[in-house]
Formats: structure tokens, sequence, C-alpha cells
């Protein structure tokens, strides 16, 4: 599925749209340049989560999770330091995975290939100041009907 947002609002939109149509955990890897939207993306699937707004939904470059109650708890997680596949495990990153919540992965691209079976990709390109194009590619049974959902929304 490809989109295009006009505005950070729309991307924050899709995200809220998203985070309200999951009624249990999900993993979304997100791919794209600085500035892509990715961060812009979560702050939305966080609002669909109800994840109260005293939380400021911020991509944990340093931290490298975050993790914030809602309806389904979101883990944030920002892979942009990680050099070595190594470093996953020690960050707890496949307990997480396997917790039953919702996890949005920026940098996913230093992921291993098989890290998972079951996730929603998107990939984020800048497309110029306030648009973005976003392609969405479903791995699993579960995440596949979520995008054949959301296809047949957005028409």
């Amino acid at each position: 599925m490809k989109l295009t947002t006009h505005s950070l609002d729309e991307t924050q939109a899709l995200g809220i749209y998203i985070g309200k149509m999951l009624n249990a955990g999900a993993t979304f890897t997100l791919t794209g340049d600085l500035g892509s939207g990715k961060t812009s993306f979560v702050q939305g699937l966080a609002k669909g989560l109800d994840v109260s707004e005293k939380y400021y939904i911020t991509s944990p470059t340093f931290t490298l999770i975050n993790e914030y109650p809602g309806r389904c708890r979101l883990f944030h997680v920002d892979l942009y330091r990680i050099e070595d596949h190594l470093e996953l495990e020690e960050l707890g990153l496949y307990e997480i995975l396997n917790s039953g919540n919702v996890t949005a992965i920026e940098w996913a691209d230093r992921l291993p290939d098989d890290f998972t079976s079951d996730y929603i990709d998107m990939k984020f390109k800048i497309l110029d100041d306030e648009s973005r194009i976003i392609n969405i590619t479903a791995h699993g049974r579960e995440n596949i009907n979520l995008i054949k959902k959301l296809e047949h929304t957005k028409r």
C-alpha cells in the first residue's frame, strides 16, 4: 500500500487511525531519512492507543527504548545508534517483540532480516517540505487484514 501525507498532522492522523484499529500487539518497522515522519507517525499511534497526553512522545535516540501505558502498551524503539545485532538482545528487544504489546521501531533497517515474520513495514520518503510518501507492507495474517481494512477506508 502506498500513501501520501501532505502535512505533519496527516502523518499523525494516519498513526491515530491505525492505533484505534489495534486490539492487541503489533510491530511496526519504520525506515526513512531524518525528518521523514517516523516519530510523527508514532506520536499519532500513541494517541490512537489512548496513551495519556501527559506523555510527550519523542524519538528515544539516546535512551533507545521508551515505554508508554495506554489501551495497549506502546514500546517506541530507536535503533539509530545500534551497530551490532548482539546489542538487540542486550536491549531486551526480542522480549518486547514477544510481549503482546505494540512496538514501533525506528531505523528498523538495522534489524536482522529474520527478526520476526509478523510485522508491518513502513518506509517513509520525503517528497517536499510537508509531504511524505509512505509505503506500507504487511507480514503476517493479522497485519495483512489490518492493512486491507486501512486500504478499504482510504479509498
